[in-house]
């Protein structure tokens, strides 16, 4: 018997998938590596300026430090829009709202590419930040309820990977385009990404309804909670740390350590797959013990920032000093950011699109601050100083979790 042409194989296909005894166990998987790639396209443009700060300034005659900015006003957007974008959203079906965030973000991408001023750049920037503040209010909570039963840690940790992805693929892969090709096919390539990333979503995922979103009268409970308002505090106060130094990491190997852009490049590749290898630590190792997993980390980015400043101050041009430290700094960052974002949606699991959305915003204030601060510390003490501020910043934070735990045994006793 003959058998039926290809396009006709498509009903006979899916009811032969279904039958399989693991299909929904597998179908579950792949939701959650289809948002990883989300969160992989998203954080890329983010965070991809920062491989591209010398060219788009060389674009528009800017100095380094005024084209950092466009971190900083793409991030404090995204910390205003947050929670206010998601309040207004919180109804909406979340298949239906994650497509609409995807038609925005690739409208972005078109105004920047096209952009002639740093004024219009700046305005596809902000359509992008629009949609990344409702993404990350949103997609936290989503991955744990379309992961497979009883792997929620691991769907988490996957979407971190997806996330660190971002700087082992997104920024060396984004350099050598902007290299090649011009800073702006970075941001069309992007854009391209984004389509194909939003056809699966539309393939894959079914409908979402909204589900303990929260809403404006969980903001009374999520102020009193004060573990949660720690785990807040904890987090603006480390991602100012980090990005005070790592916002300017390309001039920082350019023009203080004079390596080659290629060296630059593997620098970033080499942060990336230390943000993969914390990813998998968290996955097998955090709940084994919380807050020694966060501890450690949140020591290990002080070693690392004290390092940027050594190695921009004294051991200038040391190569095998940034690939160490990198791997120090990698870690941390990316172990710190799991752990705390696990800890938002255990402390709120009533509200945990309220409370991530808050996350998301209180996060992307330590990102903008971390530029701002580290522009004005180019501006008034110069490029090398950034680490060791970034460290000063960092030990604030130890600081802070002595002060916490010294609370809780307070508590405990009484």
């Amino acid at each position: 018997m003959t058998p039926p042409p290809p396009w006709q194989q498509g009903p006979q296909l899916r009811q032969r998938l279904t039958e399989q005894p693991n299909y929904s166990y597998q179908l579950r998987q792949w939701r959650v590596v289809v948002m990883a790639v989300s969160a992989f396209i998203f954080n890329t443009t983010e965070f991809v300026p920062i491989a591209l700060l010398s060219d788009i300034g060389h674009s528009f005659s800017m100095s380094v430090d005024q084209v950092g900015m466009m971190i900083t006003i793409y991030a404090w957007l995204v910390a205003l829009l947050s929670l206010p974008a998601m309040l207004a959203t919180a109804h909406w079906e979340r298949k239906r709202l994650l497509l609409g965030l995807f038609a925005v973000f690739i409208a972005g991408h078109i105004v920047s590419v096209g952009a002639q001023s740093f004024i219009v750049l700046l305005i596809g920037r902000a359509l992008i930040a629009l949609a990344h503040a409702v993404f990350w209010s949103i997609t936290a909570s989503l991955v744990v309820r379309i992961a497979p039963r009883g792997g929620q840690t691991k769907a988490l940790g996957l979407l971190s990977m997806g996330s660190a992805l971002a700087t082992v693929l997104g920024l060396p892969l984004g350099r050598l385009i902007g290299q090649w090709l011009g800073w702006r096919m970075t941001f069309a390539a992007i854009g391209v990404a984004a389509l194909l990333a939003m056809i699966l979503l539309w393939w894959i995922l079914p409908k979402l309804a909204s589900r303990d979103v929260g809403s404006l009268a969980s903001l009374p409970s999520i102020s009193r909670n004060v573990p949660l308002l720690v785990v807040y505090a904890l987090t603006v106060i480390c991602v100012t740390a980090h990005f005070t130094a790592y916002s300017y990491i390309e001039p920082s190997m350019l023009v203080l350590n004079q390596f080659e852009p290629t060296f630059a490049t593997g620098i970033l590749l080499a942060f990336g797959v230390a943000g993969l290898v914390a990813s998998w630590l968290f996955g097998h190792y955090y709940d084994r013990n919380p807050r020694l997993f966060l501890t450690l980390a949140i020591v290990t980015l002080v070693i690392a920032l004290v390092s940027v400043w050594l190695l921009s101050a004294w051991w200038i041009g040391s190569q095998v000093g940034w690939m160490l430290l990198t791997a120090m700094w990698g870690l941390a960052i990316t172990g710190i950011t799991l752990a705390l974002q696990i800890r938002v949606l255990k402390l709120a699991p009533a509200a945990t699109d309220v409370a991530m959305s808050i996350f998301s915003g209180i996060y992307n204030v330590g990102i903008g601050g971390g530029a701002f601060i580290g522009a004005l510390v180019i501006g008034g003490l110069g490029l090398s100083w950034v680490g060791l501020v970034g460290a000063g910043i960092g030990l604030i934070v130890l600081a802070v979790c002595a002060l916490f735990l010294l609370l809780i045994r307070r508590t405990q006793t009484v």
